[in-house]
């Protein structure tokens, strides 16, 4: 699974500015507003590239019978 990151910068002037980096899909939505509700209030929205990519997920399949 790639690595997800949750970027956050505070200017001198206590402007907040966040970045997901790795995470894909909506949920990187989620992150933005958890962040908001913390901060207290949002200017302004960016989405990246990859907001439309897709989430892969990875599922292990186990042949309890040894059949294929």
């Amino acid at each position: 699974m790639a690595k997800e990151e949750l970027e956050i910068e505070i200017s001198p002037s206590g402007k907040v500015t966040a970045r997901t980096l790795g995470v894909k899909g909506p949920r990187c939505l989620e992150l933005a507003d958890l962040l908001a509700r913390i901060v207290g209030r949002e200017e302004s929205r960016t989405l990246t590239h990859e907001y439309y990519e897709t989430e892969r997920q990875v599922t292990d399949q186990v042949d309890l019978y040894g059949h294929r």
